[in-house]
């Protein structure tokens, strides 16, 4: 692409795994941008380029630590302080969005407030995908184009040609989700009901459906420390499955969850790469959404509509 371009693409530390790729689908070249570390832990993010006039794609995903979110807003205020055009935070794994109301008395909306941040430190688009709970997208003032794991994970679906397929849902939380994939190949739904001692510990489950003799695919949006997700598959081969599978759009994969997927009745767990996964277990697997959010950045350039790249 020519130098006239008028758009840059600039990466986070965290996501220049990603955003290399993305660049690679449009052809442009990354966008310097340096980040400086001081002693006491602070760092200061700044552009090694002109980008006075041009639309900036700022891609970072903001899982832990926090410092992956503070860069974010340190970019996002670095391009308007230099006179860009357009500011748009590419966001392939929202975090905080787990906090999206209050649950008990006394406690923070951390979805809330992230997206206040990021609109007060002057960014005019979000582009993220497969956000903890919709409603998410209705915390923004600025328009909000989210995208949806499914464009990659359905096809990977469809090429195992798996017979006597049946999607399940880890909780009646996902029951939406699940029952969308289910519809689109046309196979049953179950769903698991858990009752939780408290966040990431889970102290009952059962399943409502049969999975008897059926090749079963769990479907979240996120997987953490894997106790859900190990326990329902387990659960499911007790209950007759011939298989369980899992996929899920963001691989947190914290503290022991690579060991549990290691040792449960999974065959595999498939992710997208929103987050890198460095662990070591065997039966994890990720799909790029590297071209999915490219093609989204060239429809915006164009002022295209970004609902017809959708499977469902």
């Amino acid at each position: 692409m020519e130098e006239k371009q008028s758009f840059k693409v600039f990466s986070g530390s965290a996501t220049k795994y990603l955003t290399d790729k993305i660049c690679a689908h449009l052809n442009v070249p990354l966008g310097a941008c340096v980040k400086t570390d001081f002693s006491d832990g602070e760092f200061a993010v700044g552009y090694d380029e002109s980008i006075r006039g041009k639309n900036v794609y700022l891609v970072q995903s903001t899982f832990p630590t926090s410092d992956n979110l503070m860069e974010l807003l340190l970019m996002i205020d670095a391009a308007k302080r230099a006179s860009c055009n357009k500011i748009a935070a590419v966001i392939p794994y929202f975090g905080w969005a787990r906090q999206d109301r209050k649950d008990r008395p006394r406690v923070s909306i951390g979805a809330k407030l992230v997206a206040d941040l990021l609109s007060k430190a002057g960014v005019d688009r979000i582009i993220t995908m497969d956000l903890h709970a919709d409603q998410i997208q209705g915390f923004f003032d600025v328009p909000v184009d989210h995208l949806y794991a499914s464009t990659v994970i359905l096809p990977y679906i469809q090429s195992l040609k798996l017979k006597d397929l049946c999607i399940a849902s880890p909780d009646v939380g996902g029951s939406k989700r699940a029952n969308t994939y289910a519809k689109f190949l046309r196979c049953p739904l179950v769903l698991c009901h858990k009752v939780r001692l408290r966040a990431n510990v889970v102290e009952s489950m059962r399943i409502i459906g049969d999975v008897k003799d059926k090749n079963v695919i769990i479907v979240d949006d996120m997987v953490d420390t894997a106790g859900t997700i190990t326990k329902a598959a387990n659960l499911m081969i007790e209950n007759g499955a011939k298989s369980v599978r899992a996929v899920a759009s963001h691989c947190v994969m914290s503290g022991q969850a690579s060991e549990r997927v290691e040792n449960s009745a999974l065959t595999e767990i498939v992710f997208t790469d929103s987050i890198p996964y460095n662990g070591t277990c065997t039966k994890v697997k990720q799909l790029s959404i590297a071209d999915m959010f490219a093609e989204t950045i060239i429809r915006n350039e164009n002022h295209e509509s970004i609902s017809s790249q959708y499977l469902v």
